[in-house]
């Protein structure tokens, strides 16, 4: 029988079925391995075996790579509070977080906590990871069968960068739960529009208003930046950019747009549901199913940037005499400095504060501020 343990598994695993080697072609086309995600504790170790054997074997021509794996991840731990009481002989009872009620102050803090069992107090002992010891592991299919996986899948990657450690928080899976319901309720609202339409990427908006291209800017935006959070795998600043696409979209007036209005409004469901597949995958199809196209969701692409709609045809600059604000102007992205500097200058509360004043110096900082020195 072909022995194979924890050291090459991975190289093994490209090989199903192969029962008169270890390794055959298969595995050059698969390894190495892009990236490789694993507890602090357990990962470092293995791979230091794992570099190891792969090595070994490529030096007797098993393989052709160098390194197993080209990323390594090594995601934080889950914690959460522990309670405990102490026997007469000093030891510790631990008693698991859903065995225990707690008194809260008016702040949310908590004033202590008592067994649910018999009511008699418990300390509460700080928070500390998961273990077996601590009795502190709580089991996710609770708030899965009261939120659905997808709320609880949302909370695991906002609550932390995966890098570090995630304090398990039951309210904080309801805020989550209170976020996908928004979601399905912008969707629900536009829904006739977006089932005429379909969620796309915008092709071409030619004669699209200001508010048209205020919208896609800030669609483009976050569509940028997750593009880069995703690479980096800062998976909780992704849902922070779901939440900021989602408020974008509900205080839009898409009737203002004109003929655009349902243009602009699938290009931005479209990239909130591309923004959440990954994260939420349940919710995500089943909003690709009632409203995209007929391809799936998996084969139907990834995010789309349009790097025109990030060019501002207006920029916003702040005016200040002497140091103070005293009036924000929308300027031509294509003026010249000194246009910006002839508008700050004549703006009518700028020359209120500049009455019976010498201007000595004017400084333009581009596509930011006009600072105005006089005495």
């Amino acid at each position: 029988d072909t022995f194979f343990e924890s050291s090459w598994y991975y190289a093994r695993f490209c090989c199903p079925g192969l029962d008169t080697a270890m390794l055959d072609e298969r595995a050059n086309h698969w390894l190495p391995v892009d990236q490789y995600v694993g507890g602090i504790e357990h990962a470092v170790m293995h791979l230091l075996y794992a570099r190891f054997f792969h090595k070994l074997m490529r030096d007797v021509g098993l393989i052709d790579s160098d390194e197993p794996f080209k990323r390594l991840l090594t995601q934080g731990m889950v914690t959460a509070e522990t309670y405990f009481r102490i026997a007469e002989d000093g030891k510790r009872s631990f008693y698991n977080p859903n065995e225990v009620e707690l008194t809260l102050d008016e702040k949310g803090k908590p004033l202590n906590a008592v067994l649910i069992a018999d009511g008699q107090d418990v300390v509460i002992g700080g928070v500390e990871k998961m273990s077996k010891s601590k009795n502190n592991g709580v089991d996710p299919q609770s708030m899965i069968d009261k939120y659905g996986a997808d709320t609880v899948r949302l909370f695991t990657m906002f609550a932390a960068p995966p890098e570090q450690s995630l304090e398990w928080n039951d309210d904080a899976i309801a805020g989550g739960s209170r976020f996908l319901r928004r979601v399905w309720n912008l969707f629900e609202k536009h829904g006739d529009a977006l089932s005429a339409i379909k969620l796309a990427p915008i092709n071409d908006l030619k004669g699209a208003n200001a508010s048209s291209k205020a919208l896609r800017l800030v669609t483009h935006t976050i569509t940028q930046r997750v593009l880069f959070d995703y690479e980096r795998q800062q998976f909780n600043t992704v849902v922070a950019a779901a939440m900021e696409l989602t408020n974008a979209a509900e205080k839009a007036d898409f009737t203002a747009m004109g003929e655009h209005g349902n243009l602009v409004l699938s290009e931005l469901c479209y990239t909130l549901v591309k923004v959440l597949a990954p994260i939420t995958p349940h919710l995500s199809e089943h909003l690709w199913s009632a409203y995209g196209t007929d391809v799936s969701l998996d084969d139907s692409g990834w995010l789309v940037l349009d790097e025109s709609a990030l060019v501002k045809d207006e920029i916003t600059y702040v005016v200040q005499v002497n140091g103070k604000l005293r009036a924000k102007l929308e300027v031509a992205a294509s003026a010249s400095k000194d246009d910006v500097e002839a508008l700050a200058m004549a703006d009518e509360n700028v020359q209120r504060f500049l009455n019976d004043l010498t201007v000595r110096k004017v400084i333009v900082v581009p596509k930011k501020l006009v600072n105005i020195v006089a005495n």
